[in-house]
């Protein structure tokens, strides 16, 4: 159940700790297994693809140990130099050499080329090879975990984007998964390269314990300063972050508001907002990179006294013939294979802290279970809705403290056209969204053909009630998918005796390709009357039992107005409807008109009895007749 249906001191502090727990970013979030292994489930259907591509990664990995092998000890030890140590220090790569050379009848020499490019060719093609099966298998996991996350958003009651901002939403499936797939590029990363660093120390171990042990003292000390460093960058990083959501969000909401920040000539003000946010970031930003710049240096020193020491004790080793020359060199080329994975390893420590704080906001979003209460046992709606609405001692609040609707009861019988009419802030717009159940309402207090809503689902009610907005909404596509919306029920036919009915077809006809005319991001390439009119053709195609206009003709000029009220009696004729209107000469014709203020019902009746009546409806509508003549 929503916050909004909640009351007492608990669901006071209920929407306040959910709205936080939303809002609030999460970072440094430490290593969490479980989190991992719940990302994992994403991957199950390609948990195939990933292990053949961690099996490539590993014998790619052999492949590159075994290519300077051949160069060294082959080559320049048994080739060049004719100094061939232990059997077992060359792998038995001099013994496939020799079956090359004996096999194809060439010089050891060419045979030790030929097995050199057979590796480094074998190498690139594994590694090629993980880099496609490992990338497919994340980005299929990525895509699925995306859908997973906009489908659950979508699923989302009104409730929840009336507290949480849509960019700080968007930055969860767009920003937070793009962070997931540097987490598992990542893991693939260091199962290239760990492999490589544990056969390396094998093979040097083999060939000269002695070096091996003067070396391996500098992994530690590099394995230290690689820690330290990551540990100053990672609160930079957070905060890079953090600037990065604000930006997103700050972007989001002033394009999304472009006409009101020109109108009111908000630019630089609004600019200045950004650049403050964009500023923060870049001071962040440099301090990381100056952490960088000694960090990157700091390790390439420590490579280079890795091989100062190999050429100091090796050289010794070399001259004493207790080492080989290629023996030597392959300690050089080794060495790298030991700082890799761990410049790796700290590079993608500050991935992993990034991608555990995504993962913790994704699931966060996931498992929001922000939902509108659905019955156990809904009572489906008959064929042949009637269409009375009836309202029974209504309250409702979205939040506890301030109290919308108050003990609001009246009827709506079938066919009957009801205006709803009072000051703004009075609950006008608020009844219609109780009645197509955006919200859950306390039980027994609004019926639909004398069902209580909150036995029926809240799916099958808006598909029996069509509701027309001020604001009307365009997706992206034709006219005539906007009008149909992918419903199989209205087919080209349909949709467009709908647009005939409330006078839109000729416009639409009028249009570059008619019905099939693509649409501009939020239907830019139409005047507003003319969107008006499209929301009018969308809901009479789908013809509801209950019909509800909100303020559906406050943007459109009078004579356009004047043109479609044929077709809006038409409509209305037979069928329930709710008209929400501020220009009360519109709604003159209505059956009733229930006058609403501070959420309390004030009056009901005619036009003429309110009138009548002299009280509040009169007021306004003597106010407003006052003002059209002026």
């Amino acid at each position: 159940m929503t916050d909004a249906t909640m009351s007492g001191p608990a669901a006071s502090q209920e929407p306040r700790r959910m709205r936080g727990a939303f809002d609030d970013d999460v970072y440094g979030k430490s290593l969490d297994l479980a989190q991992v292994a719940r990302l994992l489930h994403w991957m199950r259907p390609y948990r195939g693809m990933a292990f053949a591509s961690l099996f490539l990664v590993l014998l790619g990995a052999v492949s590159a140990i075994v290519a300077p092998m051949v160069l060294n000890r082959v080559l320049i030890d048994g080739i060049v130099l004719k100094h061939n140590g232990p059997a077992l220090s060359n792998l038995g790569l001099e013994a496939v050499n020799h079956w090359l050379a004996t096999q194809f009848r060439v010089a050891p020499l060419i045979a030790a080329c030929i097995q050199y490019m057979f590796w480094i060719l074998v190498s690139a093609a594994l590694n090629r090879g993980f880099g496609i099966l490992f990338g497919r298998a994340t980005l299929n996991t990525l895509r699925d975990l995306r859908c997973d996350l906009f489908a659950h958003l979508e699923r989302l009651p009104s409730s929840f984007y009336d507290r949480v901002a849509v960019g700080r939403v968007m930055t969860r499936v767009a920003n937070d998964v793009e962070t997931l797939f540097e987490l598992f590029a990542g893991f693939g990363t260091l199962a290239g390269q760990m492999v490589p660093f544990f056969v390396a120390i094998t093979v040097m171990l083999t060939l000269s314990p002695t070096m091996t042990f003067e070396l391996l003292p500098v992994l530690p000390v590099a394995g230290f300063f690689t820690w330290f460093f990551r540990r100053m960058s990672r609160p930079l990083y957070r905060a890079i972050r953090m600037t990065v959501s604000r930006l997103n969000e700050n972007l989001q909401e002033n394009l999304s508001g472009i006409e009101v920040v020109q109108l009111y000539g908000r630019e630089k003000m609004n600019f200045a907002r950004y650049s403050a946010i964009n500023d923060e970031n870049r001071v962040n930003e440099n301090r990381a990179l100056t952490i960088e710049s000694f960090y990157g240096p700091l390790i390439d020193g420590m490579n280079y006294a890795g091989n100062a020491i190999i050429i100091w004790f090796g050289g010794h080793l070399v001259m004493h013939q207790e080492m080989t020359v290629g023996t030597l060199l392959l300690f050089t080329q080794f060495l790298s294979m030991l700082f890799m994975p761990i410049v790796a390893m700290g590079e993608q420590w500050n991935v992993v802290f990034r991608a555990m704080a995504s993962g913790e906001r994704i699931f966060q979003a996931l498992d929001w279970n922000e939902a509108l209460k659905e019955p156990a046992h809904p009572t489906p709606l008959p064929p042949d809705l009637h269409g009375k609405v009836e309202f029974r001692h209504l309250d409702f609040a979205y939040i506890p403290e301030h109290q919308i609707l108050k003990d609001v009861s009246f009827t709506i019988n079938p066919g009957e056209r009801i205006a709803i009419v009072g000051p703004t802030g009075s609950g006008k717009t608020t009844l219609i969204r109780l009645v197509c159940r955006f919200y859950d309402v306390p039980d027994a207090s609004i019926f639909l053909d004398n069902i209580d809503i909150m036995q029926i689902k809240p799916s099958d009610i808006r598909q029996r009630i069509g509701v027309v907005l001020q604001d009307f909404h365009i997706f992206s596509g034709s006219v005539y998918d906007n009008i149909a919306l992918n419903d199989p029920r209205i087919t080209r036919e349909v949709a467009e005796r709908a647009a005939k009915l409330v006078h839109a077809d000729p416009f639409i006809r009028a249009l570059p390709q008619g019905y099939d005319t693509p649409l501009n991001e939020r239907g830019r390439n139409l005047s507003h009357g003319q969107r008006q009119l499209l929301a009018f053709a969308r809901v009479l195609a789908m013809n509801p039992e209950v019909l509800v206009l909100d303020e559906a003709t406050a943007s459109i000029d009078t004579e356009t107005e004047l043109v479609i009220q044929d077709a809006l009696k038409k409509l209305t004729e037979g069928r329930t409807s709710v008209i929400i209107a501020h220009r009360l000469q519109t709604i003159r014709d209505a059956h009733r008109i229930v006058v609403l203020t501070e959420g309390k019902v004030r009056e009901i009746g005619t036009h003429e009895e309110l009138i009548a009546r002299g009280g509040l409806y009169r007021t306004l509508y003597e106010l407003q007749f006052q003002e059209t003549a002026l």
